[in-house]
């Protein structure tokens, strides 16, 4: 028998949306000049995007301190209502001591600068970020990705107060997709759909999650919402270009008329069992009665010790003390495994005792993707398989960064000169260097020598890499690059890209000083020369590089080899492999 809650007509409860009539709006741009403006971050545009839409209901706003704390510590706003996940507006301190609470209006504007809402600044406080971590998520490591942006990307003060849109952001792709609360909600009333059940996936779909989903729909007799999120999701993650094209493709493995994919722009923390209550708040305002919970939802990996940062199912568990609240019913589901045998996915805990379980996990699969080899037909659709390949070309068809770090006469760009040369003798791919001296003559000639400049003029050479690398080409970057903590920022801002190889030329001191072609290591012992690396200014070598080079005991042309060997050894030069043998095959000989 259904329960009566789950046959709620306007599917969900009242949605508060911000957005202000055409009037208003025009008001509110008229006084606009006189306000200062915040330019949003990605996560901020789009918690103010779900903010505007309802997609937040009930919150009118960005968190006021009592609000923020109400949920830090209790899970619930301050009026009681439920509701896990802190929604707050970061800025600078300098920024935040221009705003005055009670009377300060602020113009938030994406990053063209349009103008999308206006906060009434009721509260400006600095939190304390680590107590948050720790309340929200259970820790304070930076492995856990919201953690890490919390500590490590975010701004110190926070602005609450309520919003009065103009707006919503604007998107130029899948437009059809992008349907509001209020807009998901008429499509369901408009197709007679009074349970749905939502899934929520930062993932590609594959036969695994495409049987789970079939499953969950049929044992509550519900139609299906595919809802990915395609705001800001985990550092790492497919890009949602390639998801969103996999998902259309699936589409046609579910009964006709049962199942609607519509795109979620939700930034996630990777908030684990916090984030699935979120999760189904969000989903309830857009029109949902149903959740599927899965394994480890929204879990954000593992910690230093390499223990997940939450149980398995604890999701589920901590789902379930709040459902009623909640009013969204969760359909709870283990981990999905292929049965070979049985040419069939059941659920983790109905194996049949000896039987042989088949998977492949994420990592492997990004392994297959990058060597070329065979992803079986059990795993996922051929037409699923060609999709990705489109986006994630085997490794030798990946661009690739080549970063060299080392003293000044250490041998970097000698070497770096050779390995163009014999990359450019292979062919295949357009060859970019990036040397340390041209890049300061084109690229940064304003810029001096102190640490705040160098920093700027690597955050320079590694964003040019990285659209090199993106468009599948080859960059060789051969700065000093001294410090540890920016070589870090290149290295997160390329591999997502393509490949990234670090090669410390860790030629002493000494022999550098001994060449000293330019005369710059005696300029700088006589004080001529400011802020010279190894001299007056530190070099911090490299823990974590994948190549170490001493040209005093390598030609530059050996040196050079041993990068190539590196890039043949990881698969960033070569031919795919031979075909896959079949089982079949592989028996008959």
């Amino acid at each position: 028998m259904t329960s009566a809650t789950h046959l709620i007509p306007a599917h969900g409860g009242r949605l508060v949306e911000l957005v202000a009539s055409d009037e208003r709006s025009a008001e509110l741009k008229s006084h606009s000049r006189d306000w200062p403006s915040w330019d949003l971050t990605p996560r901020q545009l789009c918690d103010l995007e779900l903010l505007l839409s309802g997609g937040f209901s009930p919150l009118r706003g960005f968190m006021s301190s009592r609000d923020y704390q109400s949920v830090c510590h209790n899970m619930h706003l301050s009026d009681g209502l439920v509701w896990p996940m802190p929604i707050t507006l970061d800025v600078t301190e300098e920024f935040a001591r221009k705003l005055t609470p009670g009377s300060s209006k602020v113009a938030l504007r994406d990053a063209e600068g349009v103008m999308l809402a206006v906060l009434n600044v009721e509260d400006v406080w600095q939190p304390d970020r680590n107590c948050e971590a720790q309340a929200v998520f259970g820790t304070t490591s930076p492995l856990h990705p919201g953690v890490d942006y919390l500590l490590n990307h975010s701004h110190p003060y926070y602005v609450g107060g309520q919003i009065e849109g103009l707006q919503l952001p604007t998107h130029y792709d899948f437009k059809t997709l992008r349907l509001t609360p209020a807009e998901l909600r008429a499509e369901f009333a408009r197709m007679g759909w009074r349970r749905v059940v939502a899934f929520q996936t930062r993932n590609p779909m594959h036969r695994a999650h495409v049987e789970l989903t079939f499953r969950a729909a049929k044992a509550v007799e519900a139609n299906l919402l595919i809802h990915p999120s395609v705001g800001m999701t985990k550092p790492g993650d497919v890009d949602y270009f390639t998801r969103v094209r996999c998902y259309q493709l699936l589409l046609s493995k579910y009964p006709p008329g049962t199942v609607k994919l519509s795109l979620l722009p939700l930034a996630m923390r990777m908030g684990g069992p916090r984030e699935a209550i979120w999760h189904a708040l969000i989903r309830k305002n857009h029109g949902v009665t149903h959740l599927i919970v899965g394994r480890d939802h929204a879990g954000p990996g593992k910690d230093a010790d390499n223990k997940p940062f939450y149980g398995p199912y604890e999701a589920q568990e901590v789902f379930k003390k709040y459902e009623k609240e909640i009013g969204v019913t969760m359909v709870p589901f283990s981990m999905m495994v292929y049965l070979e045998d049985q040419d069939q996915y059941v659920p983790d805990d109905e194996i049949p005792e000896g039987t042989r379980v088949l998977n492949i996990s994420g990592t492997e699969l990004r392994q297959r993707l990058n060597e070329g080899r065979e992803i079986p037909a059990w795993f996922t659709y051929p037409e699923v398989v060609r999709e990705l390949r489109r986006s994630f070309p085997p490794r030798h068809e990946q661009g690739v960064t080549i970063f060299f770090t080392g003293l000044s006469g250490s041998g970097k760009s000698t070497i770096a000169n050779v390995l163009r040369t014999k990359f450019l003798e292979m062919g295949g791919r357009p060859v970019t260097i990036l040397d340390g001296d041209l890049v300061r003559k084109h690229l940064s000639s304003e810029l001096g020598f102190s640490k705040e400049h160098r920093d700027i003029n690597i955050r320079r050479i590694g964003y040019v890499a990285s659209e090199i690398t993106k468009n599948g080409g080859i960059a060789i970057c051969a700065p000093i690059a001294p410090y540890d903590a920016v070589r870090k920022q290149i290295r997160q801002m390329i591999e997502p890209c393509g490949g990234f190889v670090l090669v410390h030329v860790a030629t002493s001191l000494e022999t550098c000083e001994q060449r000293d072609r330019k005369g710059l290591y005696a300029k700088a012992r006589a004080g001529i020369v400011k802020e010279f690396t190894g001299i007056s200014d530190p070099y911090e070598s490299p823990a974590d590089a994948e190549v170490v080079i001493d040209t005093a005991d390598l030609s530059a042309e050996e040196a050079a080899q041993e990068v190539i060997l590196h890039l043949e050894q990881q698969g960033f030069i070569g031919v795919s492999p031979a075909a896959p043998i079949s089982p079949a095959q592989a028996g008959s000989r």
